[in-house]
């Protein structure tokens, strides 16, 4: 007969090393969590990450699909509930540190010199390496493409002297070398960079144009999200919050939405999307705002947008070398024109007037 299977400690000295981290010589770290009756109907992954301050949920989660938590000995499903009296051991593998690596992944690009490059970066798109996102970024592609970029900030992010949200796409600026690195870098600091964005926002702004001037910081109750200080939070506040300046200007109203041009003269995180939430107008697509999964226009409900309607249409800045101004266009993406033909189908509007409203951005 084959040996028996080795079940481990008995409960009384499971009970003893409930929580504990216990040495595993070098790598990888492992906890021994034992699940008690008040554990009962817990999800696997939300019982690890509270029990693992330093593991996300995320990485719980990683580290769950890839059978490295193991419950009583066998591998189980994150969702898995737990009924009490469980071991649960959990080997938190290191996770390879992330690092820019060259990809052929085709750009377009919009402006090159010798000191710069402007790219019409696509929806999707990540700009550059980080924690579980290593593949497929912008700064992959432009070493792909055998590019020299700047090497004087985080090696994660060569060249890029500003981001843009990976669900929004448009112009994005990058450095070839450190001295226009550092020329840039202080253009965006002195807010001398023109920045133009088009946006559909949801619901019919009163005004023509507008000013939203409210500091950004980390939403305390969500984590993923940025956000304007609220009373409902009783008490709490965002962390960090940095000034932030917004101005709007209406091009077109269709039916339940608004089309509007957008000028940011700060760059935080997030923030026309959260300024444009903060006004209950958010950015059409964008979820994570408020805004619906789904417009419905008339008796129509138009397919899901799959992106944020949100676009870098036009960036101005001057040539770190020699000083000439230069102003970089991106077209609105084929997707964000296809609904705005979907969305004035349904709302019975002219295309035409749409267009010529958004006159030098199509």
């Amino acid at each position: 007969m084959p040996a028996s299977p080795d079940l481990g400690p008995t409960l009384a000295q499971r009970i003893c090393c409930y929580n504990r981290l216990v040495s595993a010589g070098a790598q990888p770290e492992m906890h021994e969590l034992l699940a008690i009756d008040t554990d009962a109907g817990t999800r696997l992954d939300r019982f690890v990450a509270a029990h693992c301050a330093e593991l996300s949920r995320a990485r719980v989660q990683e580290l769950i699909d890839c059978g490295m938590v193991l419950v009583n000995g066998k591998a189980a499903k994150a969702s898995q509930k737990l009924r009490g009296g469980e071991l649960i051991i959990v080997r938190a593998h290191p996770r390879a540190a992330p690092h820019a690596e060259a990809e052929s992944i085709p750009l377009d690009v919009l402006y090159e010199d010798d000191d710069v490059i402007a790219v019409n970066k696509a929806a999707g798109m990540t700009v550059h390496a980080g924690a579980g996102n290593v593949s497929g970024t912008l700064v992959n592609a432009l070493l792909g493409r055998g590019q020299a970029l700047s090497k004087g900030g985080d090696p994660l992010r060569p060249g890029i002297v500003h981001r843009l949200d990976k669900e929004t796409s448009g112009v994005i600026l990058v450095a070839k070398n450190d001295a226009a690195h550092a020329k840039l870098g202080e253009a965006f600091r002195k807010r001398a960079i023109q920045k133009t964005y088009i946006a559909l926002a949801q619901g019919v702004l009163a005004e023509k144009s507008g000013r939203v001037e409210l500091a950004i910081g980390r939403d305390p109750i969500h984590r993923t999200r940025m956000a304007t200080q609220r009373k409902s939070w009783h008490g709490a506040s965002i962390a960090n919050p940095r000034e932030a300046r917004t101005d709007w200007k209406a091009l077109a109203k269709i039916d339940n939405t608004t089309l509007v041009e957008v000028q940011l003269h700060t760059g935080r995180t997030h923030q026309i999307r959260v300024h444009l939430s903060a006004l209950k107008h958010p950015v059409v697509g964008d979820t994570l705002y408020g805004a619906a999964s789904e417009l419905r226009v008339n008796k129509v409900t138009l397919p899901k947008l799959g992106r944020n309607f949100l676009h870098a249409a036009k960036l101005g800045f001057a040539q770190p070398r020699t000083g000439a101004w230069i102003e970089v266009r991106a077209a609105l993406p084929r997707e964000l024109r296809e609904y705005l033909k979907k969305l004035c189908d349904a709302a019975g509007e002219s295309q035409s007037r749409i267009d010529a409203a958004l006159a030098g951005y199509l």
